[in-house]
């Protein structure tokens, strides 16, 4: 049986690489490539291949956002991150998304198409190390908290942040003195750091 791919990759020369190296493997068949996270969903929804192998940071949507829309829409295809982000943070979030597989972009080849062939028959297929590391570390941050500090993050004002999650003033600076509080900072910007560094954002 031939795993029909999908690849999300906003770096072009990394895109066309994976293609070339998957492409390779007699078992497998690249579908579709796209730079974005919104051109990968539509790829999906129009091609309906078995696997999207998809970096996280891309214009659009994000790799996370896409597992996510992927599950929403209850689609069969399963999805794999392919990052440079070795942090524990960014691996829950992909796992509470609904990536079935999380690699590091330095990981051999033969490493991946392992990883998609285990991910294709129903399996989970995670970087040991970071796997390992992340039972250590917990996420503090709620969904909101980590929306607002994103947000900051960016350079949003309160009263911008506020408008755009439609919340009031004086909840955003709750949530972001909630958020401060739990990451040590001292003030919105190190708070934003900080989690983007833990790969809580």
């Amino acid at each position: 049986m031939t795993i029909r791919l999908v690849l999300a990759e906003d770096q072009l020369m990394v895109l066309g690489a994976l293609g070339t190296l998957l492409g390779l493997e007699p078992d497998m068949t690249v579908v579709g490539s796209a730079p974005d996270g919104e051109q990968a969903l539509r790829l999906v929804l129009a091609r309906e291949p078995d696997v999207l192998l998809t970096d996280i940071e891309m214009p659009g949507m994000t790799g996370l956002e896409v597992a996510a829309e992927v599950r929403r829409r209850s689609l069969p295809t399963r999805v794999v991150i392919v990052t440079t982000f070795a942090r524990t943070g960014y691996l829950r979030r992909a796992l509470h998304a609904g990536a079935a597989g999380y690699l590091l972009k330095d990981s051999p080849a033969s490493a991946l198409a392992d990883a998609i062939r285990t991910v294709h028959r129903g399996g989970r297929a995670v970087d040991p190390e970071l796997a390992a590391d992340a039972w250590g570390e917990d996420d503090p941050l709620t969904d909101r908290e980590r929306q607002v500090l994103r947000l900051a993050g960016e350079g949003l004002a309160n009263a911008d942040i506020a408008a755009r999650l439609h919340l009031s003033d004086g909840t955003v600076r709750n949530y972001l003195s909630e958020a401060m509080a739990k990451l040590g900072a001292s003030n919105r910007v190190a708070a934003a750091r900080t989690a983007r560094d833990r790969g809580l954002l």
